[in-house]
């Protein structure tokens, strides 16, 4: 099942916001659409988020019938309008990066010829994170003996990319390789991304998940009912330092005091080595609402403050190792990740 798809001029993106009771596409026919959708999570997930808004740059060439000298304009707005939509997701700016190369090299041959390489750069795009996952996913599998149990947060699989997953995809290959014992996936608050989404991806490819509470995540690890966690990443700082869903660092000093190995599986666009640390990382914060409210039923005063910060940062000492699709960091991650960027 596909995430995102460019069909005659339309792009079609998966709505996650309905999984797992209905499976619906949502039909963009403008790139003000692709945003609003990148920003309500009908798409997220680091790596789709980068994607499905370099389909929304191509969605605006290809939809433009204004004047001539007014294209220019109006890409230079979708180009910024896209680019505010999700602060911490990393591949977004190095999508949307790309995007602006390859329209730069292309304008001098006329608006039509720049829709056609914009759309096909995405399309480009769209394939190598399918390609990337799988390679991260058969790195990441060889660090697991037979008979693994592994944790996870969030969704990192391939609802969340184009395709087979990071962390899922991870924990896919293990399952692959006959390696796989169990899943546990934190239900994840406020929106439940484990429990709507992990679940039901990986009930729907016939991988053994448990379900669990985020507050239950330290009793199973003191009752040595898991080998290790496995988690995506929104942003990482040059030095380790990862920004992912808003639970994972409290998941990283639980598996540092258990002894257990705890490992971040991302692509290389999601390393930003322009920051030296996890202290310069943006965090989004999002509506109290996604707090008082579970799908959209209140559960609290309607009015009580609420603290929602939509990610978290995981300083690189409580990191075991960073799979990528070139191979598997380890720390001191300033060397490695630099000599896998090299």
């Amino acid at each position: 099942m596909k995430t995102v798809y460019w069909q005659e001029g339309v792009l079609y993106l998966l709505d996650q916001t309905a999984l797992p009771g209905t499976v619906r596409y949502q039909a963009c026919r403008e790139a003000e659409e692709v945003a609003q959708a990148i920003r309500d999570l009908v798409v997220r997930g680091a790596p789709l988020i980068g994607v499905t808004a370099a389909y929304g740059v191509a969605l605006a060439a290809w939809g433009f019938d204004g004047p001539e000298p007014d294209f220019d304009r109006r890409m230079q707005e979708v180009f910024d309008l896209l680019a505010s939509t999700r602060p911490t997701a990393v591949n977004l700016f190095w999508a949307l990066n790309r995007m602006k190369k390859v329209y730069t090299e292309h304008r001098a041959q006329g608006r039509e010829q720049v829709a056609v390489a914009l759309l096909q750069e995405a399309e480009e795009m769209f394939a190598e994170d399918v390609a990337t996952n799988q390679a991260m996913g058969d790195f990441g599998e060889k660090l697991f003996a037979p008979r693994v149990t592994l944790l996870t947060v969030c969704n990192a699989g391939s609802l969340a990319t184009c395709g087979y997953g990071t962390a899922l995809g991870v924990i896919r290959s293990c399952h692959r390789e006959g390696k796989l014992a169990m899943v546990y996936a934190c239900e994840t608050r406020p929106v439940l991304q484990g429990a709507r989404l992990t679940v039901w991806e990986l009930c729907q490819d016939g991988i053994p998940v448990t379900l669990i509470t985020d507050n239950m995540a330290g009793t199973l690890m003191q009752q040595s009912k898991v080998d290790g966690v496995v988690v995506g990443a929104d942003r990482i700082a040059a030095n380790g330092d990862t920004a992912n869903k808003i639970g994972t660092y409290m998941l990283a000093v639980l598996a540092h005091y258990h002894g257990l190995p705890f490992y971040v599986a991302a692509p290389m666009s999601t390393i930003d080595f322009s920051l030296s640390s996890g202290k310069e990382i943006p965090i989004e914060n999002r509506d109290p609402d996604e707090v008082r409210k579970v799908m959209g039923t209140p559960i609290t005063v309607p009015d009580v403050p609420v603290f929602n910060p939509a990610f978290d940062v995981t300083p690189n000492r409580l990191i075991s190792g960073i799979i990528t699709e070139k191979g598997v960091a380890l720390p001191p991650f300033d060397s490695s990740l630099a000599a896998l960027r090299g």
